[in-house]
């Protein structure tokens, strides 16, 4: 089953020559979901060979232009290749009145419905539900109102195992009782217990978007447990005051976060354009956390069933 996260765009408010505003791509069998779309998202998502025709969700952090400014682009292309299906984007409130204007100024009005949800996070809770996964928003601490994402596959029931039917001859209606937990009682009378007729499903995968954001220890609870954790790393930690003023964090702090949520690995990005490479963020977060990779544009990260059970 697919689930695996593209990064798009790797860098900060300015992008440079090989690092694009921020942008992450998250594919699986339900729908592919965008997060944050920056300038230059759509060119982007052509080099990584991603079809724009199974974007069914946009979710946007906050409204600061590096985080959205490639919407309108976006929305245009999907309407000249032909899109009816709808979309929805979640966002803070304000991104509807950023845009219509100058979606209006267009010749022809997009040719599928645009469904804006505003959404200010200040708790953890659902703001979606596609199929087999489920979107969660939490509040970050920014200068403006910031949501991060946290999308996970719900839990699916326990497999049955085909030979075990076979042997104990049940018949077709039985099984969603034994999905739901139930026993089989044969013509018989003699009871199959559950766990001799199924095998355990898959623990699901989740996957956490934190950017932007100031370090704060309380966010390691929102994504506790998750398999693949991307958070922001403006800067290294020799500038952690500057990192705290303008409301992001070092990359000593990412690993912190990671660390207290137990997270299985963790991605930096959202880089200062000052930094000409990004090694010493790995160096310095792997001095924390271990399982630290630095965001490189176009790099594709599959998340593999782990066993592991959390957020």
């Amino acid at each position: 089953m697919r689930f695996a996260v593209t990064i798009l765009g790797s860098n900060g408010a300015v992008p440079t020559a090989d690092r694009h505003a921020s942008a992450h791509l998250l594919e699986s069998e339900a729908a592919d979901i965008l997060i944050d779309c920056g300038e230059g998202t759509q060119l982007q998502l052509q080099s990584a060979g991603a079809g724009v025709g199974r974007i069914g969700l946009i979710l946007i952090t906050h409204l600061h232009g590096d985080h959205y400014f490639g919407l309108p682009g976006l929305l245009t292309t999907l309407a000249l290749t032909g899109r009816t299906a709808p979309l929805r984007i979640i966002s803070p409130p304000g991104l509807r009145a950023k845009l219509t204007h100058l979606l209006d100024l267009d010749r022809y009005a997009l040719p599928f419905g645009l469904e804006f949800v505003e959404h200010a996070a200040s708790a953890r809770s659902v703001v979606a539900e596609m199929a087999d996964l489920e979107v969660l928003a939490f509040p970050l601490r920014h200068r403006i109102p910031t949501n991060g994402y946290l999308i996970r596959e719900k839990s699916r029931p326990d497999t049955i195992l085909k030979d075990q039917l076979e042997r104990f001859a049940i018949p077709v209606e039985a099984i969603p009782d034994i999905k739901a937990g139930g026993d089989f009682i044969s013509a018989e009378g003699q009871r199959i217990p559950h766990a001799e007729l199924t095998a355990p499903a898959p623990a699901p995968r989740s996957y956490a978007y934190c950017s932007d954001t100031a370090y704060f220890p309380e966010l390691s609870a929102y994504v506790r447990g998750v398999d693949l954790l991307y958070h922001e790393a403006t800067f290294l930690h020799d500038l952690a005051a500057e990192a705290a003023e303008k409301g992001h964090s070092t990359a000593h702090q990412a690993a912190l976060v990671a660390r207290d949520a137990s997270a299985g690995h963790l991605i930096l990005g959202h880089f200062s354009a000052r930094y000409r490479d990004v090694e010493q963020h790995e160096r310095e977060a792997r001095e924390v956390f271990a399982r630290t990779t630095a965001a490189r544009d176009l790099y594709r990260f599959v998340i593999p069933y782990s066993g592991r059970r959390g957020n």
